[in-house]
């Protein structure tokens, strides 16, 4: 179950140069229409460039967050505990950057303070950041812990994914209900056994 990636940065990536206006992007959408066999000068269809371009300003807001500032912002001292925080079954959606198609699955985060707490509901939002970013979901499993590893320094971060990808189940293979499991640990979850049995027990216990 367990996958140790590489670290990987946890803000933005760097952009190529600057950003396409939305006509140009409009532009792109039409031209995908008529590479798929339609009419994008047809009545059901005038208005889907538009609509896909807005729906893509959703889809990838996460290239304009900055997740360990969201972190930074809501840090409290720990007060001395020393315990596991654990958030579970944190939904997410994102697309997978081969095919650009959907992934949709649960996210388990857990850390244990070190001098810093960090508001429970940031750590949802920085799952959302990755999300709405194209992804592979061994990188976004280590970003979160990244991000968490940089904003509070604490005694250990675990993240575990398991999700479902459409590129999987609605093409190719086609194997409907597969899904992906990733783990990421850091510090104490690394070094400790059964802290990090006690953290993947936790997070895929059934609901009560």
């Amino acid at each position: 179950m367990s996958r140790d990636a590489a670290p990987m940065k946890s803000k933005s990536p760097p952009t190529t140069g600057s950003r396409p206006s939305k006509e140009a992007a409009e532009g792109a959408v039409r031209t995908l229409i008529e590479w798929a066999g339609d009419d994008p000068a047809r009545e059901g269809l005038l208005g889907t460039p538009d609509r896909v371009v807005r729906a893509y300003d959703e889809f990838y807001r996460g290239y304009q967050e900055d997740p360990v500032a969201i972190l930074r912002k809501a840090t409290e001292p720990a007060h001395g505990y020393d315990d596991m925080v654990l958030l579970r079954g944190i939904r997410f959606s994102s697309h997978c950057e081969h095919h650009m198609i959907t992934i949709i699955g649960v996210a388990h985060v857990a850390y244990v303070p070190n001098e810093q707490m960090v508001g429970i509901s940031k750590i949802a939002r920085v799952v959302d950041v990755f999300a709405r970013r194209l992804q592979i979901q061994e990188a976004m499993t280590s970003q979160i812990a990244a991000a968490i590893d940089e904003a509070v320094a604490p005694r250990g971060v675990a993240v575990l994914i398991d999700a479902e990808h459409q590129c999987m189940t609605t093409r190719g293979v086609q194997r409907p209900g597969v899904t992906t499991v990733t783990t990421h640990v850091t510090g104490c979850f690394k070094s400790d056994p059964m802290r990090r049995r006690e953290f993947v027990e936790v997070a895929t216990r059934s609901p009560r």
